[in-house]
């Protein structure tokens, strides 16, 4: 029933699977469009990339946060749950790309619904070679192991100690270092 309330809501955050900067770049202009909706990058690009995007774009950073603790795409959920729960998001839309469904759409269903948080999906195409292979085994571990802990995550809320918010991104130290941007952004 919460489900059903919820889908017909407005989208109350956009969550980006890390995977390719084509994401990032249309979440930024999405943005624009929606600035007071938050925004959670879940292991995306290095930090100055998406910050030099954001500022090209000219898309507003004030609600925009990056999460570095996800290692997969079961881990983009397991980490990104209890984020959006505190932000009491009710309706999310799933930023990723063709190559990555229908396992990320999928698995979002079970995971965030299993939280009363209902799932709009945005694909994305990829230029150059795909940030993630697809096979039958692999969408049957991740389905599983969804199933497994749409039920352990009512009760357990892992926290993510790398979050912060793309404000807090300082370029001029970055720039000390020698970071590279997919070609694809444009940012360099």
């Amino acid at each position: 029933m919460k489900l059903q309330v919820a889908a017909s809501g407005s989208v109350d955050a956009f969550l980006v699977l890390g995977g390719s900067i084509s994401r990032e770049i249309y979440v930024a202009q999405l943005v624009k469009q929606y600035p007071a909706t938050k925004v959670l990058i879940s292991q995306g690009s290095p930090d100055p990339c998406i910050l030099l995007i954001f500022q090209r774009e000219a898309a507003p950073i004030d609600h925009v946060w990056l999460e570095h603790c996800a290692e997969s795409t079961f881990g983009n959920f397991y980490f990104n749950i209890p984020i959006l729960r505190q932000w009491d998001v009710r309706k999310v839309k799933l930023i990723t790309s063709p190559t990555h469904l229908p396992r990320a759409k999928w698995m979002a269903q079970i995971l965030l619904g299993a939280q009363g948080i209902w799932v709009e999906v945005d694909t994305i195409d990829e230029q150059g070679i795909p940030g993630n292979q697809e096979s039958l085994v692999k969408t049957g571990l991740d389905l599983t192991r969804s199933l497994i802990w749409a039920v352990l995550s009512q009760r357990i809320q892992p926290q993510c100690s790398q979050l912060k918010p793309l404000a807090a991104v300082n370029l001029e130290a970055w720039r000390k270092s020698d970071f590279k941007c997919e070609y694809q952004g444009k940012v360099d």
